[in-house]
């Protein structure tokens, strides 16, 4: 009992300590942000807590990934952006580049210190001439699709709504289109990237092949891309939707999935299902899409009759046709992803991606699991034969290997969960990554998705022999290592 007001003292001492050095970092980062809005030009708005506009440039769709910064800044130019990575730079304050916010990884787009919002960078320029659209790397892809209607024009970005823009062009970037055209990156033409020493350049795979390589698929290691220039393609409306079914219709929708996988090589033919385990229930969301008004017969027939609880489906603008799926219901949720490749959905895997969302999803409900979720998302195989230019991901790029994946997403409320959510997620990802080799699928080596990939993952996991020369861009680009000072997968 004597021990106990010593023992008092000395951790309300070190408590005392931890506040004031809290305190006293923040100061400092709240004299960095004065910096900045004392020398960027009136366009740029530095916002602090108590505005709405703080609330917003902060704000994840997963909250696991927002921090309470000592401010937010919104550069309305690229130059503004220069003035405030040398401010960053000189006082070494943390910062964090936010696009649209989707990541789920915490501190890969959000800080103590400066958070900065790409939201001004919101413009669509489509050159008619070029085939081309300059797009703002605040926007998401809901509206660059909609702004780009207006030409009958697309570009290959995200499959779901309110993914920002950045995260994909730098990340890499599947779609419904990438059967087609390839992978986002596999379509970008040019780069307008803030370098890490303030200046602003033009990045193309003539003017600066080294940097073109790693801005797609690198992410933010080489500096603060503010618009990307990418090929547009001729698009008239689709047709698709959601169909839901219940538990009761799980194998009859697997074995029409399967036969879908074996037996449908047309490239603007896709399936995208999503099982979900909520409140004790299990439910099958169903995406189909054809690339065109109406679909060839007998492509879809098989998911079209089987008995369904709702169905959304018809035909109706691309941009229309990306929010069927309801994405931004799981906003606000803690989050976590996993990426599994394989090489072909078969009946087997199917059963086991069933068995494995159905013991989990009860497991992890026991605790605060509000969603869980394994997406499949079949590819064909020619997936990345789309472009001969090299790029960071995917760095190996085998003619006739695309491979298609599992998309794990756990969607939790408790913050104390955090680890054995991540735990659990690891758990099933790695078995049903051996169970695809054990059944003779050649995706041991396969390459994880850097935007599906869980904190923690190494980076030659996600980009293998390309590490060392990413390493090497990175230093001959960022010599200072600012980009240092923001989160994500760090070269």
């Amino acid at each position: 009992m004597t021990l106990l007001p010593g023992l008092s003292f000395a951790v309300i001492s070190g408590l005392i300590s931890l506040s004031t050095s809290t305190e006293l970092r923040r100061a400092d980062y709240t004299a960095t942000c004065q910096d900045i809005a004392a020398s960027v030009s009136s366009a740029s708005k530095v916002h602090y807590n108590g505005s709405s506009q703080y609330t917003k440039d902060n704000e994840h769709w997963a909250s696991s990934s927002s921090q309470t910064s000592a401010c937010s800044f919104e550069p309305a130019n690229a130059q503004d952006v220069g003035i405030a990575l040398q401010i960053l730079a000189k006082n070494q304050t943390p910062f964090a580049v936010k696009s649209g916010g989707h990541s789920a990884n915490p501190g890969f787009s959000s800080t103590p210190g400066v958070q900065i919002a790409l939201f001004s960078f919101s413009d669509v320029v489509y050159n008619p001439n070029a085939q081309t659209a300059t797009i703002g790397m605040g926007l998401i892809w809901d509206d660059v699709y909609s702004k780009l209607e207006q030409h009958n024009m697309t570009v290959v970005g995200a499959k779901t709504t309110g993914v920002g823009v950045g995260g994909i062009v730098l990340g890499g970037g599947y779609s419904y289109l990438s059967n087609q055209y390839g992978l986002s990156v596999d379509n970008v033409v040019s780069f307008e990237l803030v370098m890490p020493n303030g200046t602003v350049a033009n990045i193309t795979g003539s003017s600066n092949p080294d940097l073109f390589y790693g801005l797609r698929g690198g992410f933010n290691n080489f500096g603060i891309v503010t618009t990307v220039t990418m090929k547009t393609y001729t698009q008239s409306q689709v047709w698709g939707g959601l169909i839901s079914y219940t538990a009761d219709q799980w194998d009859v929708v697997n074995t029409a999935i399967a036969n879908f996988v074996l037996t449908v090589t047309d490239p603007k033919a896709c399936v995208y299902s999503t099982t979900n385990y909520a409140s004790g229930v299990a439910v099958i969301f169903t995406i189909l899409f054809y690339d065109a008004p109406t679909y060839p017969d007998g492509i879809f027939d098989k998911l079209l009759t089987i008995p369904h609880s709702s169905k959304d489906i018809s035909t109706r603008a691309y941009s229309n046709f990306i929010q069927t799926l309801p994405a931004n219901a799981s906003s606000g949720l803690r989050a976590m992803f996993h990426w599994v490749p394989i090489e072909q959905f078969t009946s087997s895997m199917l059963q086991m991606i069933k068995n494995q969302m159905l013991f989990y999803g009860e497991l992890l409900s026991k605790s605060s699991g509000a969603l869980i979720s394994y997406d499949l998302v079949p590819l064909l195989p020619s997936l990345y034969s789309h472009s001969d230019t090299p790029s960071a991901f995917p760095s190996i790029r085998n003619p006739g290997q695309g491979y298609s994946f599992i998309e794990v997403y756990y969607g939790w409320t408790d913050s104390n969960d955090d680890e054995v959510m991540l735990q659990v997620g690891a758990e099933s990802a790695a078995y049903m990554k051996q169970f695809a080799v054990d059944a003779g699928q050649n995706v041991s080596n396969a390459l994880i998705y850097p935007n599906c990939a869980p904190p923690g993952t190494a980076l030659a996991d996600m980009y293998g022999d390309a590490v060392g020369r990413l390493r090497s861009i990175r230093s001959a680009t960022d010599p200072g290592g600012v980009m240092a000072l923001t989160g994500g997968w760090r070269f």
